[in-house]
């Protein structure tokens, strides 16, 4: 079981590539279309870029064709971002307004806790002594001073306080 051709038929190679044929010429007096109409994809393959087509050059009918292809993607491509920037920037305010509702809960939250605060400072201070039990107590301490101060001197202690 010897093979005959050195192409195997389950190869790359089984089919023989055909030359490529130029698209008929369109009869005389026919007008052409215009630029902005693509035109139907022609069957055969486009070549590699940077490597031209087995058949020769690009006929103007075929460039037209592949410029309005290439016009027809670009404007999908900025349809798409015009989507894909407004989206964004809904997200943009999105986040704005999550943001500004977060800095108005913390503010909240930070009044809630200053309120706490004077609250406790306010309990503490009612606690204090007012000026009337102040002032009494100023005159009972300088009354009990000079009471002991005249017994010191009554019962002669002042001995006891060493002299220098």
């Amino acid at each position: 079981m010897t093979e005959a051709s050195p192409n195997s038929p389950t190869g790359p190679n089984f089919i023989p590539p055909t030359p490529p044929t130029s698209p008929p010429s369109p009869p005389p007096g026919a007008e052409a279309k215009p630029a902005s109409a693509p035109e139907a994809r022609p069957a055969q393959a486009s070549p590699a870029p940077g490597r031209p087509m087995a058949g020769g050059p690009l006929s103007a009918s075929q460039l037209i064709d592949q410029l309005a292809r290439i016009e027809d993607k670009c404007s999908r491509i900025e349809d798409k971002y015009a989507r894909s920037e407004a989206l964004l920037t809904r997200v943009e305010d999105k986040v704005e307004g999550a943001s500004s509702r977060m800095n108005e809960a913390a503010r909240q939250s930070d009044l809630a806790a200053l309120r706490t605060e004077v609250r406790a400072v306010s309990d503490r201070t009612k606690r204090l002594p007012g000026a009337g039990a102040l002032v009494l107590t100023a005159i009972i301490t300088a009354v009990v001073t000079v009471v002991l101060m005249i017994a010191v001197q009554r019962l002669h202690l002042d001995a006891l306080i060493p002299q220098r």
